[in-house]
């Protein structure tokens, strides 16, 4: 079947296509917004409402406790938190946690998932069991490991003692020992939920590439890095930055191992800036913490779609 366009006739007497009349403009689709709205509005109540007054409450004096009216004070919490040599300390320990468990659980989680991604028997029971630890809150995983590191009947120090190998410590109170134990918790919790985002990457990569890169002599270690790498550095990048974003805000699980001891060596900014506020009952100065984590987490999104949008540029 044909289309015929439509014509005119010119003055000449030639004809000539008849033009399409302009569209007008449309205005706002108010019936989008409607359907859109019973999402937005809980994300609007719950998470951006908090957010701003949350920032507000930073340029204030507010206190538990204090009967007068709250004032504004403009800068003073922040200048004050400029010169707070604790909350630096801890914002350097945040660092130390984000990096120490970010690093390793990717390493970790990339070869469990290149095993898991091989045509093993029982694989299905393997990959099960590989998320258990993301199944479990961190109160248990908190718990369930204070229970292991129990310096009187931990399964750590019976073992230590049965191999001969000493008579055990305290990790969770000794000085040297408490921030490397929960960081090892720390990779034990996250593992599972970055291994299940590197096996998708590594389903999608097209097998006929792997085949192609073995019948042209290319070694294991050369096909990983010609065809695996590069397939999967996307998903690499996105779940890194994730994985470094809720380490660094990190809260529930080391305040049940270690509530920031011993002596601060775990106090995790998060940790510090909620003992502010509901341990002294400084909330103004304690959501000047909180916009300073707030920057630096923004900084650490803001790097990681620089760098992805730049890698879309490059393919």
């Amino acid at each position: 079947m044909s289309s015929v366009t439509a014509t005119k006739r010119r003055p000449d007497g030639t004809r000539a296509p008849r033009t399409t009349p302009a569209k007008r403009p449309r205005g706002p689709d108010f019936g989008a917004w409607f359907l859109v709205l019973p999402a937005l509005l809980p994300i609007l109540v719950l998470s951006v409402g908090p957010l701003l007054y949350g920032i507000a409450l930073a340029f204030t004096d507010a206190q538990s406790g204090r009967t007068g009216a709250t004032r504004w004070v403009g800068t003073l919490n922040f200048q004050d938190l400029l010169h707070d040599t604790l909350f630096w300390d801890s914002f350097r320990i945040g660092a130390v946690w984000a990096v120490g468990v970010t690093v390793p659980q990717f390493l970790l989680a990339l070869g469990l998932a290149l095993l898991l991604n091989q045509p093993l028997r029982l694989r299905w029971l393997a990959r099960a069991l590989a998320i258990v630890p993301w199944a479990m809150p961190e109160v248990v995983v908190g718990i369930m490991w204070r229970l292991v590191y129990n310096p009187d009947a931990g399964n750590l120090n019976e073992t230590i003692r049965t191999l001969g190998l000493g008579e055990g410590r305290d990790w969770l109170s000794g000085l040297a020992t408490a921030l490397p134990a929960v960081v090892v918790v720390g990779i034990w919790a996250g593992m599972p939920q970055t291994t299940v985002a590197l096996l998708a990457g590594l389903q999608n990569t097209p097998r006929e590439l792997h085949e192609a890169a073995a019948l042209d002599g290319a070694g294991a270690w050369r096909r990983f890095r010609t065809v695996t790498w590069p397939a999967l550095r996307p998903v690499a990048l996105a779940i890194t930055a994730l994985n470094l974003i809720w380490n660094f805000n990190s809260f529930a699980l080391v305040y049940v191992l270690t509530s920031g001891g011993p002596g601060g060596r775990t106090r995790l900014p998060m940790l510090f800036a909620y003992e502010e506020a509901f341990r002294y009952g400084q909330f103004g100065y304690a959501a000047a913490m909180g916009c300073v984590m707030i920057a630096a987490v923004s900084v650490l999104i803001a790097l990681s779609l620089v760098r992805r949008l730049k890698g879309d540029q490059d393919r």
